[in-house]
């Protein structure tokens, strides 16, 4: 079992990154990972990503994260919250830009995307994530409200994997969760 991850893994994986992949791409964490690079949470179990790179240096890059998942014994796993939900309108504007490293350009997730990912998913650590992310005025419940809209009927006309009666149970569990710690609005 390798160890978890905490704030300062994530940046020695991305310095590495950086030192080892040479030319123009763009990264962004995900999830857990944001929570924990952002100082919302302590550890994660591993780093999760999305990432953009030229057709061409596609295969370079994935031998580089393969490479650095087993010399810092890392796990590292491809993730977005696209897989689980329609991204709302905006999402690419709204990735937080972390640095950049080498050539590599790295941002958090859109985190209102992150966000209902999270709550689709209603598990109660993916709760507490949102509603930290909402106490740390990373996201506000308006906008957060706005986004869910955004990709509700989506979810309606799109998805036979998706229940959306149970995402909007989520949803409201979320609101009434969020106006009991003072997070509303």
């Amino acid at each position: 079992m390798r160890p978890p991850i905490d704030r300062l893994r994530v940046h020695y994986f991305l310095v590495k990154l950086g030192m080892e992949f040479h030319h123009p791409a763009r990264l962004y964490l995900v999830g857990g990972t944001t929570m924990v690079y952002e100082g919302l949470r302590e550890q994660s179990l591993d780093i999760d990503i999305s990432y953009e790179v030229a057709d061409e240096h596609d295969a370079e890059f994935t031998r580089v994260l393969r490479k650095l998942k087993e010399d810092m014994q890392l796990n590292v796993e491809l993730a977005s919250p696209g897989d689980f939900i329609p991204l709302p309108a905006g999402w690419k504007e709204r990735a937080k830009h972390v640095g950049r490293f080498g050539l590599v350009d790295v941002f958090h997730f859109d985190l209102y995307s992150t966000a209902l990912s999270k709550i689709e998913r209603g598990r109660e650590g993916d709760f507490q994530d949102v509603l930290a992310m909402l106490r740390g005025g990373q996201i506000t419940l308006n906008e957060l409200r706005a986004a869910f809209e955004n990709i509700l009927p989506r979810i309606e006309r799109e998805s036979l994997k998706r229940d959306p009666e149970r995402i909007k149970r989520n949803f409201a569990l979320l609101e009434k969760m969020a106006g009991e710690q003072g997070n509303g609005a």
